[in-house]
């Protein structure tokens, strides 16, 4: 089955990290990028990061890390010092095979 699935949003404190991953099912971001997101309470959405398949670490908006695992079935998004703005649904998109698909998002809620 063809398919991303989203992890590790949680509630943190202002100042706090957190690393989130988008998992591919059916293929690999060694050969699509994936591009992370993420919708805000007020329904803005953001472009966070479009990582071309041959990327395997590197800094994006707002300060943020990427990295991705060996296999190329998991990208990582690496949050650090967040603020409360950066409360959000976080996700992943792609376009294997020209299907365009995007995973259930996680959510990340900064709050002391």
């Amino acid at each position: 089955q063809v398919q991303l699935v989203e992890s590790g949003g949680r509630t943190v404190r202002p100042g706090g990290s957190l690393t989130l991953s988008c998992a591919a099912s059916g293929f690999t971001f060694t050969n699509y990028p994936v591009n992370w997101y993420r919708l805000t309470p007020g329904n803005e959405r953001d472009l966070i990061a479009t990582i071309i398949s041959s990327d395997t670490t590197g800094a994006v908006k707002g300060g943020y890390t990427f990295s991705k695992n060996e296999a190329g079935t998991e990208v990582y998004l690496h949050l650090t010092s967040l603020k409360p703005d950066d409360t959000a649904e976080y996700y992943c998109t792609a376009a294997p095979y020209g299907r365009p698909l995007r995973g259930q998002g996680t959510q990340v809620i900064v709050s002391s």
